[in-house]
């Protein structure tokens, strides 16, 4: 076996799915070690029903796999496989491998060696219609794709079983285009962007023990930020979370802790300078104080701080943008919320406004889901239905880029 340090070209895990589609999936080697790939095959055990690993090994740049833990010449085959990839393609996913990938469920060679890398992922569906228009699939792909794989196809045409839809692989030929295209440098919508995004409350101290804030958690920032990151951005994260980034974005975004709104403000403004875009995610406070040098003691009797209302951070930033710079507000709303935010969004001056009811204690604030309305002053109002907020941050994100093509137009 050839091990990377022995071989400079370019390594692509082809990972094959159980479906009728499977023989494709040898063309798509065929094509790729034509391109002067290094191949991986790894199939999973109902590929196998359809396919043998002996016609990958053959044309194949080393040995199929299928095992997790069979492989005595490889200890730990999965790290092996994710670790030196350059790119994963899955072809065909099936719809079962959709929602375990959703899911995060490693349970197979082909499922672990994809959680263990950080090469992209290309994923190319094919399944009946009946089965790809399920509300549950389209759902995995929206997950998916909100952390950065990469779907190529279906396409509308004939099935197995003699009837035609939409749900047939996408031609091999246009899958290895797009192998091609990431491998050679393509990260996604946002590559070669510059973002900056604030998240969380911020804290505003009374005394050394005691702070006013907010119900805010900083997940949909962090989210934003995670998003970006896997569509190419470089993101930097002005937070006043404790939350910690999911392990795959973990190291290529520049974290910023913060706790007031000053804090915050001269962080926002020192990278807004060097950016393409801010969004103003978090929740600041409109106030703060003197805090007491000393804990506040009850006997002492009811304190009487003074109140200062605190720079608005956003407005600076609106202010100071330069020719092509976007700015993203976000605000929450208890009553009226359209006829506020529309107020806001003018008032402000924002590129794009998303508005988000926190009166219904389903969404927003410390929940894992949110339902929001992005404004802006030149297009309709987009409504969001409630989804995770990886799938919210994709929406917004995906406005932000329409506007940043426009301006570059």
């Amino acid at each position: 076996m050839t091990s990377p340090t022995e071989d400079t070209r370019k390594r692509i895990v082809v990972g094959v799915g159980g479906g009728i589609a499977a023989y494709k999936a040898i063309e798509l080697v065929r094509l790729l070690k034509e391109q002067g790939f290094f191949i991986s095959p790894v199939l999973t055990s109902a590929a196998k029903e359809f396919v043998g690993e002996l016609t990958f090994s053959a044309l194949a740049s080393e040995p199929a796999r299928s095992e997790l833990f069979a492989d005595k010449s490889t200890p730990i085959p999965h790290t092996y496989l994710g670790q030196n990839a350059d790119a994963i393609v899955v072809v065909p996913t099936t719809a079962h491998l959709l929602a375990r990938l959703a899911m995060g469920i490693a349970d197979d060679l082909l499922s672990a060696t994809i959680l263990a890398t950080r090469a992209p992922v290309i994923l190319a569906p094919a399944m009946h219609t009946e089965m790809w228009e399920q509300p549950s699939v389209q759902k995995n792909l929206q997950i998916l794709r909100s952390r950065g794989y990469l779907i190529v196809g279906p396409i509308d045409g004939a099935l197995a079983g003699g009837d035609s839809g939409m749900g047939r692989l996408a031609d091999p030929v246009e899958i290895a285009r797009t192998v091609f295209s990431v491998v050679e440098g393509f990260e996604g919508p946002l590559t070669g962007r510059r973002l900056v995004i604030s998240a969380g409350a911020t804290k505003e101290p009374l005394d050394p023990v005691r702070y006013l804030t907010n119900r805010s958690s900083g997940r949909q920032g962090h989210a934003l930020a995670e998003v970006a990151a896997r569509m190419g951005a470089s993101v930097a994260l002005v937070t006043a979370s404790p939350l910690e980034l999911a392990p795959d974005v973990r190291g290529s975004i520049q974290v910023v802790r913060v706790n007031t709104a000053h804090e915050m403000r001269e962080s926002m403004d020192k990278f807004f300078a060097v950016a393409d875009v801010a969004i103003m995610s978090a929740a600041v406070a409109d106030y703060t104080f003197q805090p007491a040098e000393e804990k506040l003691k009850k006997r002492d009797g009811a304190p009487n701080p003074q109140w200062e209302e605190t720079a608005d951070i956003v407005t600076g930033l609106v202010a100071n943008r330069k020719t092509g710079q976007l700015v993203v507000g976000f605000a929450a709303e208890t009553t009226d919320v359209l006829e506020n935010a529309k107020a806001k969004l003018a008032a402000k001056g924002l590129d794009l406004l998303v508005v988000n009811d926190v009166s219904d204690l389903s969404i927003g604030f410390d929940g894992v889901e949110n339902a929001v309305t992005i404004l802006s002053s030149s297009e309709p109002a987009q409504s969001v239905a409630k989804a995770d907020k990886d799938s919210i941050a994709l929406e917004v994100l995906t406005r932000v880029n329409l506007l940043l093509l426009k301006e570059n137009q």
